[in-house]
């Protein structure tokens, strides 16, 4: 077990739960803390990324930010795998669209990743990876969509290494043609250190944007009104 705490978490062992919400805002940490936990108790806040653990329906549930893009993800992620004793990380994000026929605050399921990034060349495979997500959070999360009455896509997603691609053309229209359902910027890294780590993983996603049309939602809106996806990631931690 490597030492803990870390240059990135000031946590010491066992202060996270074995099941971690992550959102990428440490504010969106906040508020699923503040709003859902009970006796919520904060174990983390180096760098500003807010961690906090507490009970919720007399379950013991942690919840940490992971920052934006693969870099940060693969950073907490890994930590709170292999250093925490973390077992299962569900990451409650946001997404734009790239199936034409999903809309704003629509809930995705990220059943696979795929991705522009070099991060999986560290693992030794000498191809192309589309890392998945864990079958059983994942059976568990749409089960729970069901009976709560909430639509749930379930597809691939893209987890793209830049926020503004200045490619041409982008990868966008390929992508619409091969399925895939939305485009973030960190489940890629999440399901490969799960994978690498023996652990679980699972993104679901709340559409906050359509890049063909140009609609969108505001940054707190992301932060406060996204609770579908915190209710069932809660329900299944």
């Amino acid at each position: 077990m490597n030492q803990t705490p870390t240059l990135h978490n000031s946590a010491k062992q066992g202060d996270f739960a074995p099941t971690v919400l992550m959102p990428g805002d440490p504010l969106r940490a906040r508020f699923i803390a503040q709003t859902y936990l009970e006796n919520a108790k904060l174990v983390n806040d180096v760098r500003g990324i807010q961690g906090y653990t507490g009970e919720y329906q007399g379950k013991r549930v942690s919840v940490m930010a992971s920052g934006m893009g693969i870099p940060t993800m693969g950073i907490y992620s890994h930590e709170l795998f292999n250093f925490y004793g973390v077992e299962q990380i569900i990451r409650v994000g946001s997404a734009g669209a790239i199936d034409p026929t999903l809309k704003i605050r629509d809930l995705v399921a990220g059943m696979s990743a795929y991705s522009n990034s070099n991060y999986g060349a560290q693992f030794g495979f000498r191809g192309n990876l589309a890392p998945c997500a864990d079958f059983g959070l994942l059976k568990k999360a749409y089960e729970t969509a069901e009976r709560l009455g909430v639509p749930m896509r379930v597809g691939p997603v893209y987890s793209s290494d830049a926020f503004y691609d200045e490619s041409r053309p982008g990868p966008m229209d390929s992508l619409k043609k091969l399925g895939v359902l939305a485009v973030e910027m960190e489940a890629y890294g999440l399901y490969l250190n799960a994978a690498r780590a023996g652990k679980r993983a699972l993104s679901l996603l709340t559409i906050s944007d359509k890049p063909e049309t140009g609609e969108s939602v505001s940054s707190q809106e992301v932060r406060e009104t996204f609770t579908q996806m915190m209710e069932i990631a809660l329900e299944i931690a």
